[in-house]
């Protein structure tokens, strides 16, 4: 089985891809979508054609996407949003089953325990895929949401994780 996993972001959006086989994890691909400046219409298309290049190029057999949370700034939480809306598209139109799960499942899955740093989770990420070269922090948040999804699709399905 061959997972994508998105991390949302408006500027930058993480994606990385690992293989399960036999309930071995092996790092296929990872690399950040990166929207630029401008309106936001471009902005989000510019995140639309590079994911769609990313499913196209990788081609998974399922997803999986990080649930955002809502702070303070709730201006900044919609605009997320509507990234998050892009990283929901994409694999739902190549036809692709996508899981959800909440950060503190992401990092519970991953490191052991569900409110990890950044710097934690991509440590235990690189532990658990040797050898890959990582994009950045975003791609690493992505390859965390891709491993919890192939983690849990070994367990019986349940919906989104919290």
């Amino acid at each position: 089985m061959r997972v994508l996993g998105i991390d949302p972001g408006l500027r930058t959006l993480g994606w990385g891809v690992v293989e399960s086989r036999s309930g071995r994890l092996s790092h296929v691909a990872n690399g950040q979508c990166v929207s630029g400046p401008g309106e936001m219409g471009q902005r989000l298309l510019a995140l639309w054609q590079q994911l769609t290049d990313v499913v196209a190029q990788t081609r998974p057999d399922c997803a999986a996407v990080e649930h955002t949370f809502v702070n303070k700034d709730s201006a900044g939480s919609l605009k997320l949003g509507q990234a998050r809306g892009v990283a929901l598209l994409v694999p739902a139109q190549a036809g692709l089953e996508i899981g959800e799960y909440a950060p503190n499942a992401i990092k519970k899955t991953v490191v052991g325990v569900g409110h990890a740093d950044k710097a934690q989770v991509m440590h235990m990420v690189r532990m658990q895929l040797p050898g890959a070269v990582i994009a950045g922090p975003d791609a690493a948040d992505a390859l965390a949401v891709a491993i919890c999804h192939a983690v849990h699709r070994r367990l019986p399905y349940r919906g989104a994780a919290e």
